[in-house]
């Protein structure tokens, strides 16, 4: 059995860490989150690993009062899916007052604390968005 460190777990996690997904330079499209084969090339594809800016716009977003277990104290906060400037989209909170939000706002990647297992327990982190 192979035992790994929690510190050395969550570094290996490059792409929540780092916005990592891939890019076919066949087709040129790219893939967050990354993709081992290109859907559209299939074989023929070539993927690579990218790094993506993180600068995109809000394509659209909600406003959550009723949050699940554990983020009941960050109420309200905003829930967008971002257009990166590259192509693909993604899910993510953009922190900013709910007010302010508006589809089409430039945004920029941050690293910020997503979450915590327990009172006690592991905390993780990855990418949010704030306007640019």
């Amino acid at each position: 059995m192979i035992i790994m460190s929690v510190p050395r777990f969550w570094r290996k996690q490059v792409a929540r860490y780092n916005l990592v997904g891939t890019h076919c330079k066949k087709c040129d499209e790219y893939f967050y989150p990354p993709r081992n084969m290109c859907p559209a090339c299939r074989r023929e594809g070539e993927i690579e690993d990218y790094k993506f800016s993180g600068k995109g716009e809000v394509v659209t977003y909600t406003v959550i009062h009723a949050a699940a277990e554990g983020f009941e104290n960050q109420t309200p906060y905003v829930l967008g899916i971002i257009k990166l400037e590259e192509g693909p989209s993604l899910t993510s909170q953009i922190i900013c007052k709910p007010e302010t939000v508006q589809m089409g706002m430039k945004v920029k990647p941050v690293f910020r604390k997503l979450g915590q297992d327990g009172e006690q327990g592991m905390i993780y982190y990855g990418t949010k968005f704030v306007p640019e």
